[in-house]
């Protein structure tokens, strides 16, 4: 490899790195699983897995899953 191709290597590898330092301080990551799910990574001990019609009713009850923590506030636990 010249130094030029070294060079570009080790920019790419800095910006890689970069990436995935900013990904881990946010705490939570996506993925796609062996079966074809959506894996979300950090919210728990382990990954919430649903398929993509799953997430896509789920996040259409956005407003509803507010409304409901807001209701039932004093019922709800905070995990620390």
């Amino acid at each position: 490899m010249s130094d030029e191709d070294l060079r570009a290597e080790l920019a790419r590898l800095q910006q890689e790195n970069a990436a995935l330092k900013q990904g881990a301080a946010r705490g939570i990551s996506m993925k796609v699983s062996e079966k074809g799910g959506l894996s979300i990574y950090g919210l728990g001990r382990f990954p919430v897995t649903l398929y993509k019609e799953q997430w896509t009713r789920l996040l259409d009850m956005a407003d509803e899953i507010r409304q409901f923590i807001a209701t039932n506030e004093g019922k709800l636990k905070t995990k620390e």
